[in-house]
């Protein structure tokens, strides 16, 4: 089985482009048209910016698991949907048709109910990378329950905060994780998150390190004396049947939240319709994917690329997608390329953080690996210099597989800007051309388009976008306006993606990274401010400044400049001690990998951090600082070049 809406030339792609721009409502609906709906859309598309109000296929009903699932169950019920290789390469792989991921969904939607979860309630998710997250996952989703998932590295009490904002009552997590040789204890780290917590009903606990937990009575229960229980309810003489919920498109299927230009996280909402036909329609055209394909993405079901392309995208798809609960380098540096060799996958999607890393340790790794069933390759997360980008398609690809470069976000739903693999062409470090649906513009500082070139012939600016895309985010939870403010205020009537970018004249965009206040760390957004929260929670710390500045591996490192008011240690203490409130605060992603401890900030009149300055500085650049003159104190910029570390 085909998928009729796969473009397959170059001609192609342009055709599709051209209507999706002059008639969005035929093209979406005629795509939208290939999933099962209980009731057809009374309207496509309804949306301004001003608001912003975004409604894609309004009054359609549908569930997203039946799209994921039920829909393959008579043709390909034993293909493998979910194949999950563990932490531990000596420890028994599982393999998860659509028979038994259906099988495993309705047990846990079920467990849902016994639990006392509603349509509409917010479940949180805290779980390693195994395929009992991608269950909790899909069932809170078959219920219509609003999933979110925590990523396994957030601290104590970066959840307490999204649980506090999303007012969950629900909680999945595991005694602990693996990670590489790490052991994680996401259990007590829950328990800590819920030390003076009212609305949290329920802590549904799996078990996968056997890691002793404190299990409270009346609160927590066993994932698996929970399965038991839910299976003898939805199977009836070897049938399994839970009917799935009828949701409207436009209900909430998630919230993920991501750091913001202030200290707190907001709260990225997806509704079912429009997300759903976003992610499979740029799964299939982005990757070429084809029916007997094995995709593997790296990334963890914590951020939106797991969500996207690891569990909807690819099963929506019908596809085999890899689950890995691992990292890059562990036993070693050649675990990505041992799970090439023994699947034999034909799509690999990673960050360039982790190639560069991989880079570094040469090919010995790749030595007796067989990658030949590599057909395409993919990036996402962050721009991907050229030096990664050539390694990556001479070692890994053999110079035969494309490589797409995706551009997107969290906000975004799935892939904006990216060749599609072997159609649309490539340009390396260049994410290229736009989706079909996706009508970018790049603006100056006022807004106003730019349509002068620079000295490279390249038009260069803020980049936005003009209209709305299925995948786009609705609001942030609990706070519209912040939506609004954060993404529609800046340039009236436009999307701004808080990203630089260039193009070039065939309409090809290259993503230069974030121009506001989030920095880009191994593909990973984290707010200055979130930082700086964190760092001034410290004793000693009066202030901090935090910047972003060029990494070699991570692409972006995360410089601090401390103004510190204690006497305690020296300076080597004071860093660790900083570094270990981070770790507190937020988690282990958000330290800092430079401290400068300075006696001051530059700062306006106005008090304004002059952090274009700052910036510079980390990057090695104390010459061109443009004029300092209207600082409140300019003398501090000496000490601050001088200090450098």
């Amino acid at each position: 089985m085909s998928y009729p809406y796969q473009i397959k030339s170059l001609e192609e792609y342009h055709a599709a482009y051209k209507k999706s721009v002059e008639n969005p409502e035929a093209f979406w609906g005629e795509i939208a048209a290939n999933f099962i709906w209980r009731k057809k859309w009374d309207k496509v598309l309804d949306w301004n910016f001003k608001e912003p109000k975004i409604e894609w296929f309004k009054g359609g009903q549908l569930n997203i698991t039946e799209n994921c699932i039920d829909r393959y169950l008579e043709t390909m019920g034993d293909k493998p949907a979910i194949i999950w290789e563990p932490n531990n390469p000596e420890e028994r792989t599982r393999v998860v048709t659509y028979n038994r991921l259906h099988k495993r969904v309705c047990q846990f939607a079920q467990v849902l109910i016994n639990n006392g979860v509603k349509k509409g309630d917010r479940v949180c998710i805290y779980m390693g990378m195994v395929p009992e997250l991608a269950y909790a996952v899909l069932g809170c989703a078959r219920i219509g329950a609003v999933h979110s998932v925590i990523f396994g590295g957030f601290s104590a009490q970066s959840i307490a905060d999204r649980l506090d904002d999303a007012h969950a009552e629900f909680i999945v997590t595991c005694d602990g994780a693996y990670r590489g040789a790490k052991d994680i204890p996401l259990k007590s780290v829950i328990d800590d998150a819920l030390i003076g917590n009212k609305t949290v009903k329920r802590v549904i606990v799996y078990t996968r390190t056997r890691t002793p937990v404190s299990m409270i009575k009346g609160r927590d229960v066993w994932w698996e004396d929970e399965m038991e229980h839910a299976e003898t309810q939805i199977e009836k003489d070897g049938v399994v049947s839970f009917p799935a919920e009828t949701m409207d498109a436009e209900d909430p299927l998630f919230i993920l939240y991501t750091s913001g230009s202030t200290g707190k996280p907001k709260g990225v909402v997806h509704t079912i319709g429009g997300y759903m036909v976003w992610t499979n329609y740029t799964f299939v055209n982005v990757f070429q994917y084809q029916r007997e394909q094995v995709h593997f993405c790296t990334a963890d079901i914590g951020w939106i690329t797991g969500h996207s392309y690891i569990l909807y995208g690819p099963l929506s798809a019908g596809a085999t997608s890899i689950m890995f609960e691992g990292i890059p380098t562990y036993p070693d540096a050649g675990r990505f390329w041992d799970i090439i060799d023994k699947y034999k996958v034909n799509i690999l999607y990673t960050a360039p953080t982790a190639i560069r890393s991989l880079m570094g340790f040469g090919l010995d790794p790749l030595k007796g690996k067989d990658l030949s069933s590599l057909k395409i390759l993919g990036t996402v997360g962050e721009p991907i210099n050229e030096e990664a980008w050539h390694w990556y398609d001479e070692h890994i690809g053999k110079k035969k597989c494309p490589i797409v470069d995706t551009w997107w976000q969290t906000e975004t739903g799935g892939t904006l800007i990216s060749n599609m693999a072997g159609i649309t062409p490539s340009k390396p470090s260049w994410a290229t051309l736009p989706m079909p649906g996706v009508q970018p513009l790049l603006v100056d500082e006022s807004g106003k388009e730019v349509t002068e070139k620079d000295e490279h012939g390249l038009y260069k600016g803020n980049l936005c976008i003009k209209a709305p895309w299925p995948g786009i985010l609705r609001t942030t939870y609990g706070d519209h306006e912040r939506c609004r403010t954060n993404y529609f205020a800046t340039y009236p009537d436009l999307y701004f993606t808080g990203d630089g970018a260039l193009k070039d004249d065939d309409g090809n965009y290259r993503i230069t990274g974030r121009v506001d206040d989030v920095l880009n760390i191994s593909g990973h957004r984290i707010g200055t401010a979130e930082v700086e929260n964190a760092i001034n929670m410290h004793a000693g710390v009066v202030e901090s400044a935090v910047v972003g500045y060029p990494h070699d591996v991570k692409g972006q490192g995360i410089y601090a400049y401390v103004i510190y008011n204690g006497h305690h240690g020296d300076d080597e203490m004071r860093r660790k001690d900083i570094l270990l409130t981070v770790t507190r605060m937020i988690g282990a992603i958000a330290k800092p990998d430079k401290i400068q401890f300075v006696s001051g900030l530059p700062k306006t009149r106005s008090g304004k951090i002059m952090r274009r300055i700052l910036r510079k500085i980390a990057e090695g650049e104390t010459e061109n600082l443009g004029d300092i003159s209207t600082l409140l104190d300019p003398g501090v910029v000496e000490e601050i070049k001088n200090g450098r570390v």
